[in-house]
């Protein structure tokens, strides 16, 4: 029997979660107990329990009801049902629902050992289910670009296309869009793969700098050029160069990067001496270049130089079926950093994620879902959590926040049903326990009559 396992009683009798609680325990289990389905709910939301124990048959929530929401909310957790002998037909029921097992009242220590071997048997095949899926999952990956859409099909089949050969490559697309995970993945597929990716942001350094950083200068040459350096272009050579932002660099720097690119040689800032260097270019801009052209602001000889071959990365609103894909990853990515047991996002907070336009595209969605996990009290994301953005194509007034409309929503919801709260929770779509804990963050109550 595995050790550590992390297991929760629900029933509604002390004596059977007490039984239960120390048999566990007597095997170096972590164990929890619950006195009903709403408490066990409460606790599932705060730690990521792998087994439950439940009792079929409990005032307010029966064991059927809590097993439908724990395999809904939690499909990952193994639910053992514990039923008297006289209904083993609601266990049966109980089976078909999803249970991994059940265990019959009174139960005897040898009972409860055969079926503990038998869950230990099922959770190691989840782990060999889940270990599958991940390799399976690793098949919407192109060299950590993650994505299945058609558009990004495209981009994963002209990357494999140019990867190749050492023809310039441009890369146009919105800001958080990719560009220099698709130039890593054209140099990781290169035959310069073993060789520097020096990536160099245009218009995050002046144009007086990126001249010393590209180039390199010799000692003395200028105040505070204490010993001579390489400039990136010598350093990389062999490798690949990521321009980013290239249609911020000046046309005075466009003309110097133009003759490299032709005669393949370098001179330091403050040096006679060409150096041969060799290096594939990839450059990236977020820019209409052909507007700058006309404009005068980018040199046509310079752009034919740079755009031998363009890759356009397709903005996250022109590939929404990427987006449950995306953000299952950073949710993945951003549990782990932060150690925090946050492993869904519901069924309503991902219909708002795909609805969303995503003006920052992947880079926000990255940071949404970072912050959500960050601040977020329960093991599922849910809208709530997403409150600070706004789907598209929804017009809301100017004087009112998202937390007033949906504040106002669920009043409105609950008056509908009477206060209802089991049938206001299945029109909103939620489960009871965040319906009352909406409604206490909300400060609702109940009219009196």
């Amino acid at each position: 029997m595995d050790k550590k396992m992390s297991i929760m009683v629900v029933d509604d009798e002390e004596i059977v979660r007490e039984s239960l609680y120390h048999w566990f325990k007597k095997y170096g289990h972590i164990v929890e107990t619950a006195a009903s389905g709403f408490e066990a709910l409460e606790k599932l939301e705060k730690y990521p329990f792998q087994f439950l124990f439940v009792d079929i048959k409990m005032p307010g929530m029966d064991g059927i009801e809590l097993l439908e929401k724990v395999k809904a909310e939690y499909p990952d957790t193994l639910v053992i049902i514990i039923t008297a002998y006289g209904s083993i037909e609601s266990a049966v029921k109980a089976m078909r629902i999803g249970a991994s097992d059940y265990l019959l009242k009174p139960f005897k220590p040898d009972q409860l050992s055969l079926v503990m071997e038998r869950i230990s048997h099922q959770k190691k095949l989840v782990s060999e289910y889940n270990y599958l899926k991940g390799r399976l999952d690793k098949i919407t990956r192109f060299d950590n670009i993650i994505g299945q859409s058609p558009a990004m099909a495209s981009v994963f089949d002209i990357i494999q296309e140019v990867a190749q050969s050492d023809t310039s490559v441009l890369l146009v697309g919105e800001t958080g869009t990719g560009k220099e995970l698709v130039a890593k993945a054209i140099h990781a597929k290169s035959q310069r793969s073993h060789l520097p990716f020096i990536a160099i942001n245009c218009g995050s350094i002046p144009d007086s700098l990126l001249e010393s950083e590209l180039f390199g200068h010799q000692k003395g040459v200028f105040t505070g050029a204490t010993h001579s350096r390489k400039g990136f272009l010598e350093v990389v050579s062999g490798g690949t160069l990521f321009l980013d932002e290239v249609g911020e660099v000046s046309p005075k720097m466009q003309v110097n990067l133009l003759r490299v690119l032709e005669e393949k040689k370098i001179t330091s800032i403050g040096s006679r001496e060409p150096v041969e260097v060799d290096f594939r270019l990839i450059s990236a801009t977020r820019r209409n270049l052909e507007k700058d052209i006309d404009n005068g602001t980018f040199r046509e000889d310079f752009f034919y130089r740079i755009n031998v071959i363009m890759i356009e990365i397709p903005p996250l609103r022109k590939r929404k079926e990427d987006i449950p894909l995306l953000a299952e990853h950073f949710l993945q990515k951003y549990s782990q950093e932060t150690t925090k047991h946050v492993d869904h996002i519901n069924r309503d907070a991902m219909a708002l994620l795909k609805h969303y336009d995503w003006p920052g595209n992947v880079r926000e969605l990255e940071n949404a879902v970072e912050r959500a996990v960050v601040l977020s009290k329960s093991r599922t994301l849910g809208v709530e959590d997403f409150s600070f953005i706004q789907p598209s194509g929804i017009q809301f007034p100017e004087s009112l926040s998202l937390r007033e409309m949906e504040k106002g929503y669920i009043k409105k919801i609950l008056e509908e049903n009477n206060w209802n709260i089991t049938q206001a929770a299945k029109v909103l779509k939620i489960n009871r326990v965040t319906l009352h804990k909406m409604i206490k963050r909300y400060l609702l109550a109940r009219p009196i009559h």
